[in-house]
């Protein structure tokens, strides 16, 4: 496995995003459904967990469903839920004892009730642990984090506990579903595609890209090793010489 070098340890991306993409085509190539390929993409999850926490990455965002996934056929999205949902309970011990932290982000008003009493009840399980905090996005869609959020804060204004002057990049932040959260300074995207899918825009102004052709269900610790090692080697300007 490749080894983060010594001399750039430092510069270890506090808050890494991923776009884990590719699991329905690693399935289909082998000729297997592709709640399969989502099922085998577990395993990837739990290896960037691991080595996000073995190397000092505070936070990993994951972009687990999409708003748009809803259009994808009914048997998928069922399968998905329920292997969200079983993942949580067999998993959780092990998030213990690794001392993961799991925040969910994402409009949970369209989940079912009981995937929402199980992501509820995992982040207050883990709410006291601080090795690495996983924030998995379900049912998230970023244009809809920017409008409820311009909607939360049109209201305080309308309410009177806001003025508009004082409406600035901090307090739009806040209003956020990631408040409180550094922005990624790294976005990792799987199988090649080259675009942000409605993810993160707001929080991703800044951060550095890799793009590897791996597919999700492939993406084994040595790949996420490979990734930290291209942020190491990069030089960040923002917006300066």
């Amino acid at each position: 496995m490749a080894v983060v070098s010594d001399s750039h340890i430092e510069r270890v991306p506090e808050h890494v995003a991923i776009i884990m993409d590719g699991n329905g085509r690693w399935a289909e190539s082998r000729g297997l459904n592709r709640l399969a390929g989502h099922k085998q993409g577990v395993s990837s999850v739990l290896h960037s967990i691991e080595m996000a926490a073995e190397l000092g990455v505070k936070y990993l965002t994951l972009y687990t469903f999409s708003t748009e996934n809803w259009n994808r056929p009914e048997s998928e999205v069922s399968g998905l839920m329920d292997l969200l949902v079983s993942s949580i309970k067999y998993y959780t011990p092990d998030m213990m004892k690794k001392g993961v932290k799991l925040k969910f982000i994402g409009n949970r008003k369209a989940l079912s009730e009981t995937v929402q009493q199980s992501m509820a009840e995992i982040e207050e399980e883990t709410f006291q642990n601080s090795k690495v905090t996983v924030m998995p996005a379900i049912n998230y869609g970023s244009r809809l984090e920017i409008v409820e959020a311009v909607q939360s804060i049109s209201a305080k204004v309308k309410s009177g506990v806001l003025e508009t002057k004082d409406i600035d990049e901090d307090l739009f932040a806040a209003n956020l579903y990631t408040s409180g959260i550094p922005d990624p300074d790294l976005l990792i995207r799987t199988s090649g595609e080259m675009r942000l899918s409605n993810f993160l825009l707001w929080q991703l102004s800044y951060a550095e890209f890799y793009i590897t052709d791996v597919f999700w269900p492939d993406f084994t610790k040595e790949e996420f090793s490979k990734a930290i090692e291209s942020f190491q080697n990069r030089s960040r300007r923002f917006g300066g010489v």
